[in-house]
This record gives C-alpha cells, sequence and structure tokens, in this order.
C-alpha cells in the first residue's frame, strides 16, 4: 500500500475554514452581552462593593437615586447605624463624614442636583 498525500490545496481550504470558524466564534463572543470580561456589574451593585471594602461587610444600603455621568447617590447605615450621604462614581465612592467636606458639596450639586433639596412629601394629599 502506497502513503497517501495530502495535496496543498485541500490543506489549505481545510485550514482557511477552521480560521474562519474560529474567526466567527470569537466575534460572536466578543459581541455578545457580557463579552469576554463578565460585563460592568450594575451602578447599585457598583456602589455596593464599594460600600462594603469602604465602610464594611456590614454597610446596608438604604436608598439609591440615579443621577449624572453614570454616579449613585444615596444613604447607607454605617457601622453605628447612623445614615450617611454617598456618592459613587465607577472610580470613586464619597462620604458626607470624609474629611473632604467641600468637594463631597460640589460633587453632590453637579451629579445629583436636588438629592437633599427636595421637600419630602407630608400629607400625601391630591395636588391642586
Amino acid at each position: 500500500m502506497a502513503p497517501r498525500k495530502v495535496r496543498v490545496e485541500r490543506l489549505i481550504a481545510v485550514l482557511g475554514a477552521a480560521v474562519l470558524i474560529l474567526g466567527v466564534l470569537l466575534l460572536w463572543l466578543v459581541t455578545r452581552d457580557g463579552g469576554l470580561g463578565g460585563g460592568e456589574p450594575s451602578a447599585a451593585d457598583r456602589a455596593r462593593a464599594q460600600l462594603s471594602e469602604h465602610i464594611g461587610p456590614d454597610a446596608v444600603v438604604r436608598y439609591t437615586e440615579t443621577g449624572r455621568r453614570r454616579a449613585i447617590c444615596g444613604y447607607v447605615s454605617d457601622q453605628q447605624g447612623r445614615l450617611v450621604v454617598f456618592i459613587s462614581r465607577p472610580n470613586r465612592i464619597l462620604l458626607e463624614t470624609d474629611p473632604l467636606k467641600a468637594e463631597f458639596d460640589e460633587m453632590l450639586r453637579d451629579v445629583c442636583p436636588g438629592f437633599l433639596t427636595r421637600a419630602p412629601n407630608v400629607g400625601g394629599g391630591a395636588r391642586r
């Protein structure tokens, strides 16, 4: 029996098809929702992770409000049970108890206008 020869043209066609299939598979993996990295967590999940790292694992987020430029403003309970206002940005977390009070106030006005200025809805009556 003579040894079987693989023709170069057939080898090139098979390898070309394999490269195309792998390219389509890679393109599908990158363009689906999570992509290869698993996607970005939601803003509320990001804020919870930042707060548990900054305050501790017992930090409880009480209220959140979506601000401008991917910011989240809200209230968190600290270790003493006090409510503390926070601003969560993708790369930073600021609390009202931080020493940079002027920077916190400026960022609060910038990314969450009206967060602490709205009057509470007391009485719950109908609008006139």
